[in-house]
């Protein structure tokens, strides 16, 4: 089940965590950012994910313009995920995130 964003919202960050909402959506995002990459090849660099659910996700990150999905017409089909000049907008913010996140776990010990 998908759900809705209010694309209307007075609050940019309401707006922001709207679409980046989802478990996997900012580990997706991490590895599109890297380039483009196949739906199996990305099932398998997130582990734990089922397939319904990477679906699901890529299909929410393309219905908000930040990734694109190129289907090639080879039997069988092969479809490939990238980021879109939006997505790839965000790469400053997941390399800060990541930053952050290594500067967390030094500290924490």
């Amino acid at each position: 089940m998908s759900k809705s964003i209010n694309l209307e919202s007075d609050c940019p960050m309401n707006l922001t965590i709207n679409i980046l909402s989802g478990k996997w959506k900012l580990a997706i995002l991490w590895h599109l950012s890297r380039g483009t990459i196949r739906f199996n090849e990305l099932q398998r660099t997130l582990n734990n994910i089922t397939q319904k659910t990477l679906t699901m996700q890529l299909r929410e990150l393309e219905r908000d313009e930040i990734i694109c999905r190129k289907v090639y017409p080879e039997s069988p089909p092969r479809v490939e995920y990238g980021l879109t000049k939006i997505g790839e907008s965000m790469q400053p913010i997941l390399s800060a995130m990541c930053e952050w996140g290594k500067d967390y776990k030094n500290l924490k010990g």
